[in-house]
């Protein structure tokens, strides 16, 4: 009955997550301008489909900034093709910073907008997305607002790796990041998809107050509930669209980087591994028992109506048990890199990976 309950728990609240996910619509007030804010390093592949969606944002006034932080394949001057578009050099990587949280910081300074809205250079805009974000954070009150975009998955490998967000978020997360609640332990953000009032930001430091941490958008949000400000998750899928990774590798060390501040840590990495394997794992083991057949049709129940939702390819949801072994033996990885002492990084980069508050 154990395996049983443990397949309960995520489809019990995985079904009111996505009954309660809110979506951003509607038009903000007055004078609203969001600031989209593109923190870019070696993105020259990619930055200008990023962009073009950027710019054909509508429903409200926009600027569009670019940070090029240090690139070396021509990512300025892909940049540099399109109009209107901010073009900013990173200064130098002043010490105890990331990269990206430096660079975001230095856009946040840089922006005009009443809200800030950071994608990543892989993130494709739907045209309403700024305006709707903007008009949700209005509504709700919320100092930030954040989403999943829509995964585009065109690999095994990724398919292997990146459904395992969802399936955490909206499985896992009690109240699924909504503004329910100001408790930091149950803060959520996507830095792909991260839009915050300007003012709340000041208010709650911005990305000066992280300066070390690699998983920048779980730490922005837990300082805003920190500040007393609200947060919400909503449903990324209609926003945007991304494909984080190209195949298994680059997706095994996208994650690998943030794994040491969000999962693998000493106390709660067995916890979730006894959480997501005995939900999705070990009910194989107790086939043909009733139990197992149960717990497999919870689990896999799940994984099929978060896929509708967030709009990720149906040939995925027959990988889940795959996909749990591979995301835990990923945690697993690097909580002993991280006894062993290699240090965290990405990009070109290594530094010590800092905890999260």
């Amino acid at each position: 009955m154990t395996v049983l309950m443990l397949a309960l728990l995520p489809a019990f609240l995985g079904l009111l997550n996505l009954w309660r996910q809110q979506r951003a619509h509607g038009s903000p007030p007055a004078g609203t301008r969001v600031s989209i804010l593109i923190p870019a390093r070696n993105e020259a592949p990619r930055i200008g489909p990023c962009l073009e969606a950027a710019l054909a944002s509508t429903g409200c006034e926009i600027e569009v900034l670019v940070m090029d932080d240090g690139s070396t394949d021509g990512t300025a001057e892909m940049v540099a093709r399109h109009p209107g578009v901010r073009l900013l050099q990173a200064p130098p990587l002043p010490p105890g910073w990331t990269g990206k949280v430096h660079a975001c910081a230095r856009l946040a300074e840089a922006a005009t907008g009443t809200h800030l809205l950071f994608i990543d250079a892989d993130v494709r805009l739907a045209p309403q997305a700024a305006a709707a974000m903007a008009a949700h954070a209005a509504r709700r009150r919320a100092g930030m607002v954040s989403g999943v975009p829509r995964q585009r998955i065109g690999s095994l490998g990724e398919a292997l790796t990146v459904p395992f967000i969802n399936l955490l978020m909206l499985g896992y997360l009690p109240f699924g990041g909504r503004a329910t609640t100001r408790l930091a332990s149950f803060a959520a953000a996507c830095g792909q998809l991260l839009l915050v009032e300007r003012e709340a930001y000041a208010r709650a430091g911005g990305h000066a107050a992280i300066p070390a941490v690699l998983h920048e958008a779980l730490a922005l949000a837990r300082r805003f509930r920190a500040a007393g400000l609200d947060t919400e998750i909503v449903d990324g899928a209609p926003l945007a669209e991304c494909r984080m990774y190209a195949g298994f590798a680059e997706a095994w060390d996208g994650f690998m980087k943030n794994a040491r501040e969000g999962m693998a840590t000493p106390i709660g990495l067995p916890i979730w591994t006894f959480l997501l394997a005995g939900a999705h794992l070990a009910p194989w083991f107790l086939l043909p028992a009733w139990e197992g057949f149960a717990a497999l049709a919870l689990g896999f129940g799940l994984r099929a109506a978060i896929t509708r939702r967030v709009r990720e390819p149906w040939w995925t949801v027959p990988l889940l048990p795959l996909m749990v072994a591979t995301a835990l033996a990923l945690q697993w990885t690097a909580l002993v890199r991280g006894w062993l002492g290699y240090p965290a990084g990405w990009k070109g980069r290594a530094y010590p990976a800092t905890r999260t508050a």
